[in-house]
């Protein structure tokens, strides 16, 4: 049995540990808050790493995990991984973007309703001994509009509950269709539209690639004047500076933050202390069926994709993968290694097709055909996480062809692979959700298996060939489990797709090609 390790770093719900810790097959060493030498020793011989939001996994840390395949985060953010570089090693970053939704959402709302009724500071009034009923009037959420900026699963189920408050709902996000939002009842506008309009703005959306707010002075300027902001996302979305300048000359009634740009923020943090600001030391996911549920899904997560068993929210990779794509992925790596191995020079230039596709099953036919074509013969590990990065770095242009593929099949898997002076068409097909098939390989038609281990032998269709190799491999042991056999035309040449049931000896190939009428064999497993 196969073990694979796996490091824990960040403190992880004892669900989630204890479900690692019974798995006969896995390893778990359980170490955190390591300095960043300790952290750097402790992956060097591990499978997985699984992390919250506290341990950093930066290209050196990644590069120093010479056995790492899967990283797993317990939570939504990725920021404290560099997915660039697992990328480009062929590292699955898999995160648990459902397990904290209701608990991320409902602290919004708390923080919504701890900003617009003082609560804090009037609790810290009575605390004090005060009695200040008058000081702390606040204004009620219903009837008053509600400004989600990205809206994902937790911006929808923000707007559930805002609804239910009686609040209208409209929401910015660039990404989702307008239907999405009538289904729920929320209007989606544009982005100053919804800071116009809205009485209160939470934030729900993914940081902007060069690190800049999304509530900036600018954007904050346009919000009406006694708005309130709540941020339980991202610290950076919000920019701290210019929301204590809008609460000093009051523009904004009041801020809610549950997450900082540094955690923990600093002593000089704008927003810390504000009386107008209500702050929690990010708690979105801190609770106990959250932090169950996160736990149990990240080690699940990990342990099956180590297992080879699925693979489920990895974000570095552009497709779901399921029993249906585990098969295009098997067909077309097939592929891929075959074209490698029969192309007489690199290939330059690579056009993959599938006949009546959506995108989601081009985008894994490609990471699978690309994954086969690169990993034969490269010291690299290379995978359908890592594939298209290396092809780019490699300058083989990668683009979706047309017309590739001319056999009717449903879903026919077409490849067109180039090099200087030549190039070569590939098709298959998955019969019955379950047999990958290779059907067409340039001119020659066939119904082949692309499994085990393959002889493919180009030679002239001459009377007794078959016969002649047939001995051949039977001379040297080499039993035949199946021969598929295509022709360009009679008396042309024949393309032999050739099953065996063992690895031929280095002699019994250089044997087959010694054959008069054979002009290419190579042997490969797939």
């Amino acid at each position: 049995m196969t073990t694979h390790k796996i490091l824990i770093s960040d403190k992880l719900g004892a669900e989630g540990t204890e479900l690692a810790l019974s798995a006969d097959d896995v390893d778990v060493v359980v170490s955190t808050g390591l300095s960043r030498a300790e952290l750097l020793d402790a992956v060097a011989d591990v499978d997985a790493i699984i992390v919250r939001s506290a341990t950093q996994l930066d290209a050196e840390v990644i590069a120093a995990a010479l056995k790492l395949r899967v990283i797993g985060r317990a939570g939504v953010g990725v920021d404290n991984i560099d997915l660039d570089e697992a990328t480009r090693r062929g590292v699955m970053v898999t995160n648990t973007p459902h397990a904290n939704s209701v608990a991320t959402a409902e602290q919004a709302m708390t923080l919504m309703l701890g900003a617009a009724r003082h609560l804090p500071h009037a609790h810290a009034s009575l605390s004090a001994g005060r009695w200040e009923r008058s000081r702390y009037v606040g204004v009620e959420l219903q009837g008053r509009t509600l400004g989600i900026i990205g809206f994902g699963r937790i911006g929808r189920a923000v707007a559930v509950r805002a609804k239910a408050f009686g609040m209208e709902v409209m929401a910015y996000d660039p990404f989702v269709s307008e239907l999405v939002g009538r289904d729920l009842g929320v209007s989606l506008a544009d982005l100053e539209t919804v800071l116009a309009a809205a009485d209160v703005v939470t934030l729900h959306a993914i940081p902007p690639a060069d690190g800049s707010a999304i509530l900036d002075a600018r954007a904050i300027s346009l919000m009406k004047p006694g708005s309130i902001i709540v941020n339980a996302a991202r610290g950076q979305l919000l920019d701290a500076s210019a929301a204590r300048h809008a609460l000093d000359s009051g523009l904004l009634r009041a801020v809610a933050v549950d997450v900082y740009a540094e955690e923990p923020p600093t002593e000089d943090h704008p927003l810390i202390g504000h009386p107008q600001v209500v702050h929690t030391p990010h708690l979105g996911a801190s609770t106990e069926e959250a932090q169950r549920d996160v736990s149990l899904q990240v080690v699940d997560q990990v342990m099956a994709a180590l297992r080879g068993d699925r693979l489920e929210h990895c974000v570095n990779v552009p497709f779901v993968f399921d029993a249906e794509t585990e098969i295009q992925l098997e067909l077309a790596t097939a592929m891929g290694r075959l074209q490698a191995i029969m192309a007489p020079s690199a290939v330059d230039r690579v056009e993959v097709e599938v006949a009546d596709s959506e995108g989601d099953e081009l985008a894994t036919v490609a990471a699978g055909f690309l994954a086969g074509l690169l990993a034969e013969g490269s010291a690299t590990n290379v995978n359908f996480v890592n594939a298209p990065a290396l092809a780019d770095e490699r300058g083989i242009t990668v683009s979706q062809g047309r017309g590739i593929g001319r056999l009717d099949y449903p879903n026919l898997v077409s490849c067109r692979v180039s090099w200087p002076g030549g190039g070569r068409t590939m098709s298959g097909v998955v019969f019955d959700g379950k047999s990958p098939r290779i059907v067409q390989i340039s001119d020659y038609h066939l119904d082949a298996s692309p499994q085990g281990i393959v002889l493919v032998m180009i030679s002239n269709d001459l009377p007794g060939v078959i016969g002649q190799v047939g001995t051949l491999l039977g001379t040297y042991g080499v039993n035949i489990a199946e021969w598929r056999l295509g022709r360009d035309n009679a008396g042309g040449q024949a393309l032999s797709f050739v099953n065996l049931d063992s690895f031929p000896s280095q002699a019994a190939v250089d044997a087959v090609r010694q054959v008069p009428a054979v002009e290419k064999a190579e042997v490969i497993e797939l």
